[in-house]
């Protein structure tokens, strides 16, 4: 009878545990890395430009998987008016957090959708108004999202605007727009570019006790 020598693997065992421990680690760590670029990421919200709707130290799971589609096909995503969008800021770098900040500190920056290209936005005597071909006479975007007093966003919102959102871009605000509490379209932001967005918020996961979904 034929008698075979031990192979490598055999005669090491302990290596042979050893690779399959790196092999088990590398899958963990690219599966980790394909989740957070093509289907899910997590952030931390700073600050109080999305009171009521979203407070510092709020933790959002922020939905890719429409982005990535999009991209997949060649295209730009559009988020839908009214929903709370995370995206690159642009002009800073630094930690995963959702600025909401009065600065340009912030990596990525959450806010919501007011209106899209070619509509025109105005802010005046605390009102906030969009135009376009099917509202010629104007309407307020937060009376479609605005929950209750304490759950979208407030009904004051500050400064004086008149401008009309280029192509390819969105005008963003914060849902707590009074004085100078967000950072936003209105501000000193500007608009924002579709490709800068990473993705519309899908759920709140912290507090434990406020998780919610948007």
């Amino acid at each position: 009878m034929e008698m075979r020598s031990p192979s490598f693997f055999q005669k090491h065992p302990l290596l042979k545990d050893l690779m399959s421990l790196l092999i088990f680690i590398s899958l963990v760590v690219l599966g980790t890395l394909a989740l957070n670029a093509f289907v899910f990421r997590s952030y931390n919200v700073v600050g109080v430009s999305m009171e009521n709707t979203l407070h510092g130290n709020d933790r959002i799971i922020v939905n890719r998987v429409p982005v990535s589609i999009a991209h997949l096909l060649g295209q730009e995503y559009v988020p839908e008016r009214g929903q709370i969008i995370v995206f690159a800021n642009g002009e800073a770098t630094g930690p995963l957090t959702c600025g909401a900040q009065n600065g340009v500190q912030d990596q990525y920056i959450i806010k919501r959708v007011i209106a899209f290209p070619g509509e025109r936005v105005t802010v005046t005597d605390g009102t906030l108004t969009v135009y376009n071909e099917e509202n010629p006479n104007g309407f307020n975007p937060d009376e479609a999202t605005r929950k209750s007093d304490n759950d979208g966003p407030k009904k004051y919102t500050s400064g004086e605007v008149d401008l009309v959102v280029p192509d390819g871009e969105l005008f963003v605000a914060g849902d707590n727009r009074e004085g100078s509490h967000s950072f936003d379209s209105r501000n000193g932001l500007g608009t924002v570019p579709f490709c800068r967005i990473i993705g519309p918020a899908l759920f709140r996961l912290y507090p434990f006790n406020e998780i919610r979904l948007f």
